[in-house]
Parts: C-alpha cells; sequence; structure tokens
C-alpha cells in the first residue's frame, strides 16, 4: 500500500476540541487536509476550528457537536456526515472517557457509559463512514486505544474492556480492508497531557483517599505532549502503520505483557510504587490508581469526585 496523502483529502476526527484531537486538527492543516471536527465541547471546539481557520485561510473546516455517549445523536450526526462527504480520506476515532475503580467500585450504568463513548460510538462512526473510506482511493481509519487496550491492570476494569475491545475491532478491520485500499492503525498512547486523565469519572464505590492518591500517581506519568503525540500518529498513517504505540510508558508494558502475560501484573504494580513517592500513599489495591487512565482519547465532562 502506498504511502498515505494528505493535502486535499477530507479528515474527520473525534473528540477535536483539546488533547490529542486537537492536536491532531492542527497537524492536519499543516499537511493540507480539508477537516471535519466534532466534539461535545461547543466552546472549545470552535475555539480550535478559528485557530485553524486563522493559520491556515485556504482550508475548509466544518464542527459538529455531538455527545458521544447518546447513541441517537450519534447516529444522526454520522448519517449527516455520510451525506454531506460521500468521500472521506481520513477518519480518526479519537474521542473517549476514562472511569476509575475496581469493577465493585463502579455501577453498571458507570461500566456502560464508557462502552457507550469509547467502544459502540467508534463502531457507529466507522459502520457509517465506511463507505465514503471505500469510495476514497487511498483512504484511511484510525481508530485511538490505549495503553490500557495492552494490558489491563487492577482499577480499569471498564477502560481496559472498551480500549481491548478497540484493539480487537481495529485490528479485525485491518484484515478485512486491505483488499480495499483502506489502510487501518490502532493507536496506543502511554501518558499523554491531556484531560482524559486529569478528569476521568470515578466509580461510586472509590473513596476520597483513594481517588487523592490516583490523581497524584497519573499526574506524576504524564509526560508526553499531545502535539508530539499527534506527529507520531500522523506519521504512522503516512507510512501505513498497522499499530502506533506512542512512548516508552506503552512500549515497555507492551513488551512486558508479552513476554509474561500471566505475571505482568506483579511487575507492573512494582513500577507504580516505585515511580510515586510514599508521601502520596502509595498505590491503591491492585498497584495501579483509580483516579483516571492514560491518554487513549479525547477529554471527559468535568470530573465526578466522591463525596
Amino acid at each position: 500500500m502506498r504511502d498515505f496523502v494528505f493535502p486535499g483529502g477530507t479528515a474527520v476526527v473525534t473528540g477535536a476540541a483539546s488533547g490529542i484531537g486537537e492536536a491532531l486538527a492542527h497537524g492536519l492543516a499543516r499537511r493540507g487536509a480539508d477537516l471535519v471536527l466534532l466534539d461535545r465541547d461547543a466552546e472549545r471546539l470552535d475555539a480550535v476550528a478559528t485557530a485553524i481557520r486563522a493559520a491556515h485561510p485556504d482550508r475548509s473546516v466544518e464542527t459538529h457537536l455531538v455527545d458521544l455517549a447518546d447513541a441517537e445523536a450519534t447516529d444522526r450526526v454520522a448519517a449527516e456526515l455520510g451525506r454531506r462527504h460521500p468521500r472521506i480520506r481520513l477518519l480518526v476515532n479519537n474521542a473517549g472517557v476514562a472511569l476509575g475503580g475496581r469493577f465493585d467500585q463502579v455501577t453498571l450504568d458507570e461500566f456502560l457509559w464508557v462502552i457507550e463513548i469509547n467502544f459502540r460510538a467508534v463502531v457507529r462512526l466507522t459502520h457509517a463512514l465506511l463507505p465514503a473510506l471505500k469510495a476514497e482511493p487511498g483512504a484511511h481509519l484510525v481508530n485511538v486505544s490505549s495503553l490500557f487496550g495492552l494490558i489491563a491492570p487492577a482499577g480499569q476494569a471498564a477502560y481496559s474492556a472498551s480500549k481491548f475491545a478497540v484493539r480487537g475491532f481495529t485490528e479485525a478491520l485491518r484484515h478485512e480492508l486491505a483488499d480495499d485500499g483502506v489502510g487501518v492503525t490502532s493507536v496506543h498512547p502511554g501518558g499523554i497531557r491531556t484531560r482524559i486523565a486529569t478528569s476521568a469519572r470515578v466509580g461510586s464505590g472509590v473513596s476520597r483517599e483513594e481517588y487523592e492518591a490516583g490523581r497524584r500517581q497519573f499526574e506524576k506519568l504524564l509526560s508526553i505532549d499531545p502535539a508530539k503525540a499527534a506527529e507520531v500518529i500522523l506519521r504512522g498513517v503516512e507510512r501505513r502503520r498497522g499499530r502506533v504505540l506512542i512512548g516508552w510508558s506503552a512500549k515497555l508494558p507492551d513488551l512486558l505483557a508479552r513476554v509474561a502475560p500471566a505475571s505482568y501484573h506483579r511487575v507492573l504494580a512494582l513500577g507504580m510504587k516505585r515511580a510515586v513517592p510514599a508521601a502520596t500513599g502509595g498505590a491503591p489495591a491492585g498497584g495501579v490508581p483509580t483516579g483516571g487512565a492514560p491518554a487513549g482519547g479525547a477529554d471527559v465532562p468535568v470530573a465526578e469526585r466522591p463525596a
């Protein structure tokens, strides 16, 4: 498959109001793509679009407000995009949310909220826009999974379930679409400095002490700038990489999980305890913070903290 060509193509990006999505939008505009940007945050999305139009007046920038937790709204937007854009060169399913807490600390509604946004919305948008991708020669699909789509630590049952689902879905599509000339990339970011980690929703059963300990841990792990992450993703798209891991915080755990699939969690727990000074209270149960997740998508609503 030939290298991806950015100039003149239409690129759809979800979760485009901040973080990796915002950086991707700017990077795509610099590369000559026309943009269709989706997010639930009207003010931030408008600011991103305004900045891109000012910097790249020759590029088309279209915005759509949608809450991907609303299945009907997602279907409506997807259908509208299909009508407005019969040919799409790039679809980036980047939007995502996080939920901290062990499985027995979250409600079923909280768990399914994560699945709806992180996985089912990806499926809905991809299904609706796949004809437009197939109609565009050299098209490409990018689904943003996560470090926690490579490993599944304690305290991240919902998030890991959703991101492993994205990974499996994406890898299957890579094989299915090869003969159609559509490239497919699964992205696994490590510790990216985005709001998804610091504004994650917290399970109803998580105590304030656990929340604060987890939050402090994750803040120390967020070391990669979203702009750098976006450049890694776009280079991967250009070269038609099937999988893109961002940062050693993703690459090392991936290697560990492959070498020791049944016992990597012990090494992970030890590493988490050493990564954060004892003054923070150490790692929560299982050795993994409950206060968020590595960036594996866009931003989330205002954090819901324990009372």
